[in-house]
């Protein structure tokens, strides 16, 4: 994008005073759980609160990209610990990514220079809208499925045709058990990083794709997702940021807060079963939904489309806020209880079997 466009977007760059300071902490934690936990880099819940804070969503994409990577590090390096990783899915679809970022970094750009923040801030919450009601009942569906049948066996059954079919070079994945086509990846890792650099929520394609047409397990995809986040975010910042898009004071906040959530999300997908993560995913992403498309209104009153009043903007605006707020931490409070019932499950397990072994040693005769 030339430097007018560049300038323009620094000068709507907010003032961050005090309440904004906490409440970008907040965000970051909560969104670096939920990260950690789902495996998405958190930016569907991070860039619509940065925007309900008045970043315009450009800047608040970039800096997203920006402050993805290095939480990504984190979480992929704390989920791999624990198994819950495919290194060689991961590379593949992060080279695949990196395309999908710079054609998406583009996209943005002419949306921008056709119709200006306002016309981003509409694409941007229209995509959001689409996207998370697609994916989330999607999820949902599953989930109900899975708590029907009890198990966490759930292998979709496009996964299952997709697993079919032999498109040379097939690749297998030792960690995601699956063997499928190089061909099937490629076009997953493009849109992940696509969306990534659009709207910053590439891992709600990389998640369900893994899980739903490649058939890796719920906990390798969102594990593997991290790894890609890795990757896209790195090229997000270098492409944004050469742009002028990145505030890295957004950035330097959100990444405070979300390094210390995303270990505690990782740890909790340690402890709970494969369909409590979907369903945890599914609900946010609902309710994301129903926050972003409260601001439809106003945006398409930015471009001229609609007429809304300022009490209205202004209601709006307040109602996206708590329904997207309350969600963070009601999803927060969620991954915590499940972390801790599952973890008191776990040791009442070990704690049962060693019991026995203790009651057959022989006693002491005196």
């Amino acid at each position: 994008m030339g430097s007018d466009a560049a300038t323009a977007a620094g000068a709507v760059f907010i003032n961050i005073d005090p309440f904004v300071v906490v409440a970008l902490l907040g965000l970051g934690f909560l969104g670096g759980m939920l990260s950690g936990f789902i495996g998405s880099g958190g930016a569907f819940v991070l860039t619509p609160g940065m925007m309900n804070l008045g970043v315009p969503g450009s800047v608040a994409v970039a800096s997203n990209m920006c402050h993805k990577f290095p939480k990504a590090i984190v979480g992929s390096w704390k989920r791999r610990k624990l198994g819950h990783v495919d290194l060689k899915l991961g590379l593949i679809m992060a080279v695949s990514a990196i395309a999908g970022v710079r054609v998406g970094v583009e996209v943005q750009n002419a949306i921008l220079e056709a119709w200006g923040t306002a016309g981003s801030n509409l694409y941007i919450s229209v995509a959001f809208v689409v996207v998370l009601l697609v994916v989330g009942w999607t999820m949902l569906r599953d989930v109900r499925s899975s708590m029907r049948v009890g198990s966490d066996d759930c292998t979709a059954g496009l996964a299952k045709r997709v697993a079919n079919l032999n498109i040379p070079p097939m690749v297998r994945f030792g960690a995601a058990r699956v063997r499928t086509s190089l061909w099937i990846t490629v076009p997953l890792g493009f849109a992940t990083g696509m969306l990534a650099a659009t709207i910053a929520v590439g891992g709600f394609v990389g998640v369900p794709g893994m899980i739903y047409v490649i058939g890796a397990p719920a906990f390798v995809a969102s594990g593997t997702e991290l790894v890609i986040a890795v990757f896209s975010g790195l090229e997000g910042t270098i492409e944004w940021g050469m742009r002028g898009f990145v505030d890295l004071r957004l950035t330097l906040l959100i990444l405070a807060g979300s390094l210390i959530g995303v270990q505690i999300g990782a740890l909790g997908t340690t402890y709970v079963k494969q369909y409590m993560i979907k369903l945890v995913s599914a609900l946010v992403m609902i309710l994301a939904a129903v926050s972003r498309a409260m601001m439809v209104p106003v945006y398409l009153s930015g471009v001229g489309l609609l007429a809304v009043d300022e009490t209205t903007s202004g209601l709006l605006t307040l109602l996206s806020s708590v329904v997207l707020y309350g969600t963070l931490i009601s999803a927060g409070v969620l991954i915590i209880v499940a972390m801790l019932k599952g973890k008191r499950a776990a040791e009442e397990a070990r704690g049962a079997a060693v019991l026995p072994e203790a009651s057959t040693s022989p006693e002491l005769v005196h």
